[in-house]
């Protein structure tokens, strides 16, 4: 049973050609098929999935039809999901199971769709390559050496290999677009409060959003109706009207303007990356779009900056996991003080406790002025460049990551991995939207093209990125096996 979009499921499902139950079975069986070998998947709610699957078949015998209904789905395991483990990747959330939904959970239960799992992922949403999970690394649909990128690499995978037809993602500091690119799939990371944040799991609070990663950019407009609006319960959160995603798709790109900055096609971009970017540019060229250059000259400190402002903001925020109220706890605690050092020294991996201590420090009694402060004033220098730029420009294209998937194990150097993020840490320290579309192949692997729009232009971005899949097919490409 082969479903090319979200869409397609749908109307299938509304029209009775399936039912919600076969659906489930028949992605479930997938699952089993493929997971082995991918490790895409934490958690499985096989049980809840086919349950809720019997409940939507029954509303749809009584003409009753939500949003979504029975659209089969993979939340990334950095959401609160109540009754199911959510371990957000690490040893030390491994035991808990959490008492609530987060608010993304909850809207798209509402709307009817049947969580089919919990995606693996860089543990507490820190890595780029899906290698820094408790749970083992995730392998590429495409090539299994390779990484899938991350950190929200096992619902980048998942929706690759088409064991799942949409997955919830996070993106901190380009961990929706980067995966998305490495394999060959649409992700949509949006502007910063634009879908609640309640319940999903914190690493850096200023700079997380969750997003759609789909197949297709009409699947993500679809589905992020359902994901976006305001909630009382997050502070961050906006409280602004959420227009149908889907409306302004078929619109018109005659005229558009779209910027290339310079300092994104230097030094560093892999020749095979830049051919296939800029092959996807000619496509909106013939489509009637403008192309300028821009320049971002402040982005050359995008990755000083964010790893200065997210460690911060991590070692606050995981200030909580001390093995007292949940989570890991150590064996044997001699006193109150070693079991919070072993707690946390035995509950959390190497990268997360590299960036605690990063963030820590930089805290510190005088080093906040040094290190901070000007990373925060760093980071509104970066928001300055593209505001200018946006006053020339509709939208901003260019690379995701420098390369295709990378082997794994390949990159040892905790910089060197750092550097994978180089064109799309800007976007989050900026709050702007971006997004990452299948746009062709380097060495048999998938590229994305990364496409950056101003604050709430999401419509924009949508339609931007449809167009671009109407005239080409590198987003119906899957891998062999699948």
């Amino acid at each position: 049973m082969e479903f090319k979009s979200v869409k397609d499921i749908l109307t299938a499902i509304k029209n009775k050609h399936v039912s919600a139950v076969e659906l489930t079975t028949s992605y479930l069986d997938k699952i089993r098929q493929h997971d082995d070998e991918l490790n895409c998947f934490i958690t499985m709610t096989e049980e809840f999935a086919l349950n809720k699957a019997r409940e939507i078949d029954k509303e749809i015998a009584k003409k009753k039809f939500r949003e979504l209904a029975g659209l089969p789905i993979a939340q990334k395991d950095i959401f609160c999901t109540k009754g199911v483990k959510t371990s957000c990747g690490s040893k030390m959330l491994d035991n808990f199971i959490s008492p609530y939904d987060a608010t993304v959970i909850e809207k798209l239960n509402d709307a009817g769709t049947i969580m089919l799992g919990k995606t693996n992922m860089d543990e507490f949403a820190m890595g780029s390559s899906n290698e820094n999970s408790y749970f083992g690394p995730v392998q590429n649909p495409w090539d299994v050496s390779k990484v899938p990128g991350g950190s929200s690499g096992g619902s980048a995978a998942a929706v690759a290999a088409r064991i799942s037809p949409f997955a919830s993602g996070t993106d901190t500091g380009g961990s929706i677009r980067q995966p998305a690119s490495l394999c060959g799939i649409t992700g949509l990371k949006p502007t910063y409060g634009r879908i609640s944040r309640y319940g999903m799991i914190a690493y850096a609070s200023s700079l997380d959003q969750a997003g759609p990663m789909t197949r297709t950019a009409e699947d993500a407009a679809i589905v992020l109706n359902a994901m976006a609006g305001f909630d009382p319960n997050d502070s961050t959160s906006a409280n602004k009207s959420v227009p149908d995603y889907t409306q302004g798709l078929t619109n018109n790109l005659d005229g558009l303007k779209i910027g290339l900055p310079t300092e994104y096609f230097s030094e560093g971009l892999d020749s095979g990356v830049e051919k296939v970017v800029m092959q996807s540019i000619k496509e909106y060229e013939l489509m009637g779009a403008k192309i300028q250059e821009v320049s971002l000259p402040n982005s050359v400190h995008a990755i000083p900056a964010y790893y200065i402002v997210a460690p911060c903001e991590c070692s606050s925020n995981l200030s909580r996991f001390d093995g007292v109220r949940y989570g890991y706890r150590c064996e044997d605690p001699k006193d109150l003080n070693d079991l919070y050092l072993r707690s946390r020294s035995e509950g959390f991996g190497e990268e997360v406790k590299r960036r605690i201590m990063i963030g820590t420090y930089a805290l510190s009694a005088g080093y906040y002025d040094a290190y901070y402060l000007k990373a925060q004033k760093v980071r509104q220098l970066i928001s300055e460049d593209f505001k200018k730029a946006f006053k020339k420009v509709d939208v901003i294209m260019g690379p995701v990551s420098p390369t295709a998937a990378f082997d794994l194990g390949s990159v040892k150097d905790p910089v060197s991995m750092y550097l994978a993020d180089i064109y799309t840490l800007s976007v989050n320290l900026a709050g702007l939207p971006g997004m990452s579309i299948p746009a062709g192949f380097s060495n048999q692997l998938p590229v994305g093209l990364q496409i950056i729009g101003n604050h709430w232009s999401e419509e924009l971005l949508l339609n931007v990125a449809h167009q671009f899949q109407i005239r080409t097919d590198w987003h119906n490409h899957s891998p062999a096996d699948c």
